[in-house]
C-alpha cells in the first residue's frame, strides 16, 4: 500500500513532493556513520639521478643512503652529508643513534658527531637485551663503546643478511633461513659457538628466496619473493594474495607510526593495518615502484626507491574538512569559469594548467548544482545557495545560446579564451562548435542523452533544495522546454540540421532496430520516461502526463527491466550505469501507480546488485535514499575517506596485484574483480569504473572534486553522514596552501550575459 504524501503546489513555491510509500518512509535498514576523525594521506615525493639504497628518521631528521653517499632531506630537496660520501647500503636508527653501514665499514652518528666504529664489513644492526648487535657475513659482533666486540668464534655456517631482536632471543636470517643464535659458552672471553636450530614446528616458508625479516609484536615477518612469511610461536603461516596482500615480491619491512606493518616490494609498498591492505604505487606516491627500503616516523612514511625518495604523511581530517578542502581546490586551481567546473589539462607551451571546454560540461558540472543544493538543505549557508543558483543559470543559458528551444549545449567556448577546446565530437567524429547569437562565444552541439539526464537529475535537486523566487519558475520552464523538446520532436534531440544528434534518441522507430538501439532502450527507456514523469510533476503541464501514458503504451516500462547490460563484455559500457543512477531516483520520487512502481523497483533492484561489487557511494546512497535498505553506508564512507587530495589523474597500474578477487558475498556480474581503491587508481567521476585495474590518461590532467561533493552532501542531507562532532577548526577546514604557480589563470573573457 502507497501512502501519498501530498503538498499542495502553491504559486511561487518549489515544494512539489511526493508520493511516498509508507514502507520506505517509515523503515530504515541502516546505521548512519560517523564522521570521526582519520588520517589523510598526502604525498610528496623527492626524486634523484640515483637509486636510494636505504632511508632513516633520526630526531627530526630523515637520512637517505645511496651510492654517493649518505643524504640528508631538507624540504624537497636532499643535500649530501659531507662527513659520509662513500656508497651507503644501509641506514639504522636504534640506541639514540644513526647507523650506516657502508661498504668498508660501520659508521654511528651520536650527539651529532660521526664517528667509525669499524672497518669490517657489516650487513646489519639491531638492539637486543639492551645491547647493540651487529652482523657481518659470517659474524656477530656487541658494539662497546666505539668499538666492535665480537660473540661469536667460529664462522656462521651460511651468509647473514639480517638479525633481529624478537621475543627475548636473538633471530639471524640468511636467504630461505632462518635460526636464532643460541650457542655453548666458553673459555674466559665468554664467547659463544653456533647452534644452528629450527625454529619452527609447523609450516614453511612460501619462498627460499627470502630478503629481510622483522619483529613486530608477537609476530616475526619474513619478507619474500611470493609473499611473507609470519613467525609466531613455533608456527609459521603466509600472508599472499589470498589474504590481501596486494602484491607478493616483497623486499623490505618496516615499523610504521601505528604500530603497522609496511612492505616494501618490487612494484610499491604497502601498508598493513589488521586486515586491511593499502597499496601505494605509481606516479601518485613513489618517484619509482621498486622500493629499497622505508622509514617512519610521528604520520610520516618514507619510502625509499630506485629514482628517490617517496613521503607519505598522514594528516587528520574529517569529511567535513575534505569538503572545505575540495572547494577551495575549484577555486585556486581555477577550475570555475562561467558557472561552470572543469578538468584542467597541461598546457606545455605555457607550462601551465588550463581549463579544457569538453564534451560534456554541462553534464558535468550538474554534480556541482547538485552537490551545492544538498549543502544549502543542510547548512543554509549562504555560499552554498550563490554557487547552486550560479551553476544552474549557466545550464540554463546552455539552453538559450543554441536558439532551439529545448536544445542544450554541451559546452560553451569564449572566442580566444585561454585554455583547451575539445576538438572531439560523439565517436570518431569532429567536435561540432557553433556561434552564439551576440558573436562572443561559440557552443558545442551534437549533445546527447547524458546532458540530458544531468539537467533534470540536478535541476529537479535544485528546484526542490535550493530554488527561491523567479528561480523556481525559471527551474520548471526549463524542464519544460527540453522535455518538450523531446516531445515535439517524436522522443528524439534534434540538433542544428534538424536531424537527431547521435545519441539523442529515445522513439520506437530506434528501439526497433537490429543492435544499437535495440540494445540501447532498457536505458534510454527508463530516461526518456524519467524525463517526461519529472516534467509532469514538477510543472504540472497536462501534455506530460499525455506523453508519459504514451510511453507506458508503447511497452517502455518493461523495457527497463534488465536495463544493465552485462554481456557480452563488448557490449559492458560501465559508465552508461552512471546514466541510469541519474535517472531512477526521480522516477521512483514521483511515480505512484502501484504496478509501474513494482516494475522500475525491480529494474532499481536488479541494478544494484549489480553495481554494489563498486562500492561507489554516490551509487550506495541514491540506493538507501530510495528503498530504506542497507545500502554499504560503511564501504561508502571509506571510499570518500581514501580520495587522494591530489586531484592529478596520474596514470595506475594494479592488473599485476595478487588480490584482485571479488570480496565474499559480491559476484562481479559485468566483468573486473573487485573495486579498487581511490589512493590506488584515481580520483573520479561517478561515470567511471572502480573495477578498472589500470588506467590513467598519462597526460596528468587535473580531475574536478564535484562528485566527490555531491556523494558528501547528498549522504550528509540523507542522513547516512553525521556531522562530525569535533570544535577544532583545524578537523572542520584546511589551512591555506601556498601557490603551486602552474594553477590555470582566472578566466578573463566575456562573461554571461545578465539576462536570456
Amino acid at each position: 500500500m502507497l501512502f501519498l504524501t501530498l503538498i499542495q503546489l502553491l504559486p511561487g513555491s518549489a515544494f512539489i513532493i511526493i508520493a511516498t510509500p509508507d514502507a520506505i518512509s517509515a523503515q530504515r535498514h541502516w546505521q548512519p556513520v560517523r564522521d570521526e576523525v582519520y588520517l589523510q594521506e598526502v604525498g610528496t615525493k623527492v626524486v634523484t639521478k640515483f637509486p636510494l639504497s636505504s632511508v632513516a628518521v633520526y630526531g627530526t631528521n630523515v637520512y637517505a643512503g645511496s651510492i654517493n653517499g649518505l643524504y640528508l632531506r631538507k624540504g624537497k630537496e636532499l643535500v649530501q652529508v659531507r662527513e659520509l660520501l662513500e656508497p651507503v647500503t644501509r641506514l639504522i636508527a636504534i640506541d639514540n643513534s644513526l647507523w650506516a653501514i657502508t661498504q668498508s665499514g660501520l659508521h654511528r652518528l651520536k650527539n651529532e658527531s660521526w664517528k667509525r666504529i669499524s672497518n669490517e664489513p657489516v650487513r646489519d644492526v639491531c638492539g637486543h637485551l639492551g645491547e647493540v648487535i651487529a652482523a657481518s657475513r659470517d659474524h656477530l659482533w656487541r658494539i662497546k663503546g666505539d668499538a666492535l666486540d665480537p660473540i661469536t668464534s667460529m664462522p656462521s655456517p651460511f651468509d647473514i643478511t639480517r638479525v633481529a631482536s624478537h621475543s627475548e632471543t636473538l633471530y639471524v636470517h640468511s636467504s630461505g633461513r632462518i635460526t636464532i643464535f643460541d650457542g655453548k659458552q666458553f673459555g674466559a672471553r665468554n664467547v659463544w659457538n653456533w647452534s644452528v636450530e629450527k625454529v619452527w614446528d609447523w609450516g614453511y616458508l612460501p619462498s627460499t628466496n627470502s630478503r629481510d625479516i622483522l619483529s613486530l609484536g608477537s609476530r616475526l615477518y619474513i619478507a619474500t619473493d611470493r609473499g611473507l612469511g609470519v613467525l609466531r610461536g613455533m608456527a609459521l603461516t603466509s600472508i599472499r594474495g589470498d589474504q590481501g596482500l596486494c602484491y607478493e615480491d616483497t623486499t623490505c619491512l618496516a615499523t610504521g607510526f601505528g604500530d603497522d606493518l609496511w612492505i616494501g616490494t618490487s612494484r610499491g609498498a604497502i601498508r598493513n593495518k589488521g586486515s586491511s591492505f593499502h597499496y601505494f604505487a605509481g606516479q601518485r606516491w613513489l618517484p619509482d615502484d621498486h622500493v629499497n627500503a622505508i622509514a617512519s616516523s610521528d604520520r610520516a612514511v618514507f619510502i625509499a626507491t630506485d629514482k628517490g625518495l617517496g613521503v607519505i604523511e598522514y594528516e587528520p581530517y574529517t569529511l567535513l574538512k575534505k569538503a572545505s578542502f575540495y572547494e577551495r581546490h575549484l577555486e585556486e586551481w581555477g577550475q570555475k569559469r562561467l558557472g561552470l567546473v572543469h578538468k584542467l589539462e597541461w598546457d606545455a607551451p605555457l607550462k601551465e594548467f588550463v581549463r579544457e571546454a569538453g564534451d560534456n560540461d554541462g553534464g558535468y558540472s550538474c554534480d556541482y548544482l547538485a552537490a551545492e543544493s544538498y549543502r544549502y538543505s543542510v547548512t543554509k549557508d549562504p555560499e552554498a545557495r550563490r554557487e547552486a543558483v550560479n551553476t544552474f543559470q549557466t545550464i540554463r543559458w546552455l539552453e538559450a545560446m543554441t536558439g532551439i528551444q529545448g536544445f542544450p549545449a554541451r559546452s560553451v567556448w569564449a572566442k580566444g579564451e585561454r585554455g583547451h577546446k575539445a576538438a572531439h565530437g560523439s565517436g570518431e567524429a569532429a567536435a561540432e562548435w557553433h556561434d552564439t547569437q551576440d558573436g562572443l562565444f561559440e557552443w558545442k552541439g551534437d549533445t546527447s542523452s547524458d546532458e540530458i539526464c544531468a539537467h533534470f537529475y540536478a535541476v529537479a535537486l535544485f528546484l526542490e533544495l535550493a530554488a527561491q523566487g523567479e528561480e523556481i519558475q525559471q527551474a520548471k520552464t526549463f524542464l519544460s522546454r527540453v522535455a518538450g523538446h523531446l516531445m515535439e520532436h517524436g522522443w528524439k534531440l534534434i540538433d542544428l540540421d534538424g536531424k537527431p544528434t547521435r545519441w539523442g534518441r529515445w522513439d520506437p522507430e530506434y528501439f526497433s532496430k537490429a543492435g544499437e538501439g535495440n540494445a540501447a532502450r532498457g536505458l534510454n527507456g527508463l530516461e526518456i520516461l524519467s524525463f517526461i514523469k519529472t516534467a509532469e510533476v514538477l510543472t504540472g503541464e497536462a501534455k506530460f502526463a499525455q506523453g508519459y501514458q504514451e510511453l507506458v503504451k508503447l511497452g517502455y516500462p518493461e523495457y527497463t527491466l534488465r536495463q544493465k547490460c552485462t554481456f557480452p563484455p563488448g557490449d559492458v559500457l560501465q559508465f552508461l550505469d552512471h546514466l541510469s543512477f541519474l535517472c531512477y531516483p526521480n522516477l521512483l520520487k514521483y511515480e505512484t501507480d502501484p504496478k509501474l512502481r513494482s516494475t522500475y523497483r525491480r529494474s532499481f533492484e536488479r541494478s544494484w546488485e549489480i553495481e554494489r561489487i563498486e562500492q561507489v557511494p554516490w551509487f550506495n546512497f541514491i540506493y538507501g535514499a530510495l528503498t530504506g535498505n542497507d545500502c554499504e553506508e560503511e564501504p561508502a564512507v571509506a571510499h570518500l575517506r581514501e580520495w587522494p587530495l591530489d586531484l592529478v589523474i596520474y596514470s595506475y597500474q594494479n592488473s599485476h596485484r595478487a588480490d584482485l578477487h571479488a570480496p565474499s558475498g559480491y559476484l562481479a556480474y559485468s566483468g573486473g574483480a573487485r573495486a579498487i581503491s581511490p589512493r590506488e587508481r584515481e580520483p573520479m567521476l561517478w561515470d567511471n569504473w572502480t573495477m578498472k585495474a589500470d588506467g590513467g590518461t598519462g597526460e596528468n590532467d587535473v580531475v574536478q572534486p564535484s562528485s566527490w561533493l555531491l556523494a558528501y552532501w547528498m549522504g550528509r542531507y540523507h542522513g547516512f553522514i553525521e556531522a562530525p562532532k569535533v570544535t577544532d577548526a583545524s578537523l572542520i577546514s584546511p589551512n591555506k596552501r601556498e601557490p603551486l604557480g602552474s594553477e590555470a589563470k582566472p578566466y578573463s573573457g566575456p562573461q554571461r550575459p545578465g539576462r536570456f
